[in-house]
């Protein structure tokens, strides 16, 4: 027989302790931090990677001055950099180097005048002069001619500069060698007049000075040359139309009625209708667009 039945005993219930508020801020707290330094260990990193990149960056566009060009173990190094192929347009690279190898040639041959100029003074020392300006010539007009009318000319291709056009034009008419090639003496150049007189004395130093008036006189011929290629280009580029595109707008705002309306009304006011009256021809300013103003209209 079954034995007899237990009584029920009910478990008590065991509620679920609730966190104190302390504890629910610790975490919390305890969350942000964790969140700050993660935050802050990304920050670190996508800094590094920046610098990383600006550095990559500017090694890759690092460049170092080429211009005028200088032996290696010259104290004096370059002060400017050029590039034709990646500062001007290909339509002009030809004619930059044409005037670099100009620029060249201009300081070969100063050089050439000193030396002819020093042969002169040896067998007449009364020609002191000349020997003096000749070094002097060689020393200013190298880096004057490189720097004010080469570099503007290089500039004004690279960018397609209206003033460097101008400054380029102005100096470098001043400096066409007529003087130098005629070669008046006392004037320190080693010219044909100068060259003619020395035949006499002594024809060594004249046949010198010879050839350096031939290379004044080919610097002299290649200038006027490059000066009037240049100036077709000038004429052909955006610089020389700039300055008219420019007061176009302005010119055609002050000209009245008279030089714009013919073009924005219909074909009654090309037939020698006075500008719009609103009092005269009310039926015209209906077919003026709405965007047009003028201020005689009352």
């Amino acid at each position: 027989m079954p034995g007899p039945s237990q009584p029920a005993v009910f478990q008590p219930s065991v509620e679920p302790t609730q966190p104190t508020p302390q504890a629910v801020a610790s975490a919390a707290q305890a969350s942000l931090l964790r969140q700050q330094e993660e935050l802050d260990r990304k920050a670190a990193e996508l800094e590094r990677k920046e610098r990383e990149l600006q550095n990559t960056v500017a090694k890759l566009h690092a460049r170092e001055n080429n211009r005028p060009p200088l032996p290696v173990r010259c104290p004096v190094k370059p002060c400017f950099y050029q590039d034709f192929s990646t500062e001007i347009p290909a339509d002009y690279h030809r004619i930059c180097r044409m005037l670099s190898y100009l620029w060249m040639l201009h300081s070969v041959t100063l050089f050439l005048n000193l030396l002819a100029c020093l042969t002169w003074f040896l067998v007449n020392t009364s020609r002191g002069v000349d020997f003096g300006l000749s070094i002097l010539w060689f020393v200013i007009f190298t880096r004057c001619a490189f720097l004010c009318w080469y570099r503007p000319t290089y500039k004004a291709f690279r960018s397609d500069n209206s003033f460097s056009f101008f400054v380029f034009f102005f100096v470098f008419f001043c400096q066409i060698y007529i003087i130098q090639w005629i070669g008046i003496p006392s004037f320190g150049d080693s010219g044909w007049i100068a060259a003619l007189s020395t035949m006499k004395h002594n024809l060594a130093v004249s046949v010198i000075m010879m050839v350096v008036g031939g290379f004044f006189t080919l610097c002299a011929v290649l200038s006027l040359f490059l000066l009037k290629r240049v100036h077709s280009l000038y004429r052909r580029t955006g610089a020389a139309s700039s300055r008219p595109r420019r007061s176009f707008p302005r010119a055609s705002s002050v000209a009245g009625p008279s030089a714009v309306l013919p073009h924005l009304l219909p074909k009654e006011l090309s037939r020698g209708i006075s500008p719009p009256d609103s009092a005269l021809c009310p039926g015209l300013l209906s077919h003026l667009p709405s965007e047009l103003h003028f201020p005689w209209v009352l």
